[in-house]
């Protein structure tokens, strides 16, 4: 099977390389583009996120008991419990699709029930408070009260269905894990080890804290302008008005950075975190390099160690690639056409948002500004919901890991419960509102 995969790998390569016209000018700004996102990705979320994460995995593997993750999150464990856990776990880790894969990781391998691991697979990245709160301030109460009751439903429905497609191969799997010898009981107490990972957790937190990018303008004139930043150039700065409802206006305007006076972001808690969210992750850091100091012996800081490195080796590489895959099709992909496809609250346009949704990469809570973008050029209510629903639980770097971690029906499945559930929940509220 694997030498048939990569001789599929190689073929696709030979295919790509033969036929792509690479001196079309939008073929090679597709790939610089593919570059640009990949480049972006090392430097704004890699280290900030997905390496803070790939040490919890690591972390869950070496100092978690198997029998304490079947019991709480494994098939015969509380389902209540369990997937009120999984379906809520969002609500702490404002994480992408792509940062939650390690986590998902670790607690799958030490035995938690596809169920339960399925309904954090998708909570993590789709319910976080900032997206809950930004959704309605810049979308509109009604789609940010739906987003967040749909996630939590999502969540807990897919893990169950999950479940009971799979119940067979998951009970043989559990079977097997229950035959192996037990590990022997942790030499710390439980708090200790519940202290070491809530603070390798609010590290996770601070160091990928969102940037809302709104600020008050000042320029040589004398106006003063609430905007939002979309892009940065060395020139000049884009941005969106606020209007005086608070909403984002329609026009998107270029302002000479020779012109601007002052810029100064706006008040609140966020922005307030954001300012200081170095101090409080670097806090947290040394925090857990004390807590790793003295309460744990060099080898299982080794045993950590490699599988933190395990986990990397499994996961980035596919990342990687995935995200330039995003960057490289999206520079082909003109924005009004995909808003073109998304207008109205039609089952063709509510599953195409659904679909979109699923295969492109959102950092945590770009997806906001860029179904705002899509709104004004016509998307309907209907598929900006199934958007937000399919769109940040996952993403072609996130589907390729899935598959990499529980195989290719599995991750089939999942995505495929992603996409109808969002796309049946769009048509009924674009009906509805």
């Amino acid at each position: 099977m694997n030498n048939w995969k990569k001789a599929a790998a190689l073929l696709g390569v030979f295919l790509f390389a033969y036929f792509v016209p690479f001196d079309h000018p939008k073929v090679s700004n597709a790939i610089m583009e593919g570059f640009r996102l990949l480049q972006w990705y090392a430097v704004n979320h890699t280290l900030a996120c997905v390496v803070p994460a790939m040490f919890i995995a690591g972390a869950i593997s070496t100092f978690l008991s198997q029998a304490s993750v079947m019991r709480y999150l494994g098939p015969r464990s509380n389902r209540v419990l369990a997937y009120g856990v999984a379906s809520v776990a969002g609500m702490v880790l404002a994480v992408c699709s792509c940062s939650v894969l390690p986590m998902f990781a670790g607690i799958y391998t030490m035995g938690a029930g596809l169920g339960p691991a399925s309904a954090f697979l998708y909570s993590g990245p789709a319910i976080n408070v900032l997206a809950i709160f930004l959704s309605a301030r810049v979308l509109g109460a009604d789609l940010g009260v739906a987003r967040a009751v749909g996630a939590i439903a999502f969540a807990v429905i897919i893990g169950l269905l999950m479940q009971l497609i799979f119940r067979r191969s998951d009970t043989q799997r559990n079977e097997q894990l229950m035959q192996m010898p037990e590990a022997p009981p942790s030499p710390r107490p439980l708090w200790k080890t519940a202290l070491f990972f809530a603070a390798m957790i609010l590290f996770l937190v601070f160091s990928d804290w969102y940037n809302t990018n709104d600020v008050t303008i000042t320029l040589k004139d004398g106006t003063r302008i609430e905007a939002n930043i979309r892009y940065s150039r060395p020139e000049a700065l884009d941005v969106q008005e606020y209007d005086a409802t608070g909403r984002l206006a329609m026009e998107i305007r270029r302002l000479n950075r020779a012109d601007i006076v002052t810029m100064t972001p706006k008040a609140g808690w966020v922005m307030t975190m954001h300012g200081m969210k170095w101090y409080l992750a670097g806090a947290m850091g040394l925090l857990v390099a004390f807590m790793s100091w003295r309460w744990f012996n060099r080898e299982e800081r080794k045993e950590w160690m490699n599988a933190t490195w395990d986990f990397g080796m499994m996961i980035i590489p596919l990342l990687f690639g995935g995200v330039f895959v995003t960057g490289f099709i999206g520079a082909l992909i003109p924005e009004k056409q995909v808003a073109a496809w998304v207008g109205g609250n039609s089952l063709g346009s509510n599953f195409v948002a659904s679909f979109i949704g699923m295969i492109w990469y959102f950092a945590t809570l770009t997806e906001i500004p860029i179904v705002e973008m899509l709104t004004r050029l016509g998307m309907g209510k209907g598929p900006a919901l199934a958007l937000l629903l399919a769109g940040p639980a996952l993403s072609l770097p996130s589907i390729l890991v899935i598959n990499k971690i529980v195989g290719a029906k599995k991750t089939f499945v999942f995505c495929l419960l992603a996409v109808v559930m969002s796309t049946i929940v769009g048509m009924i509220f674009g009906a509805l509102f």
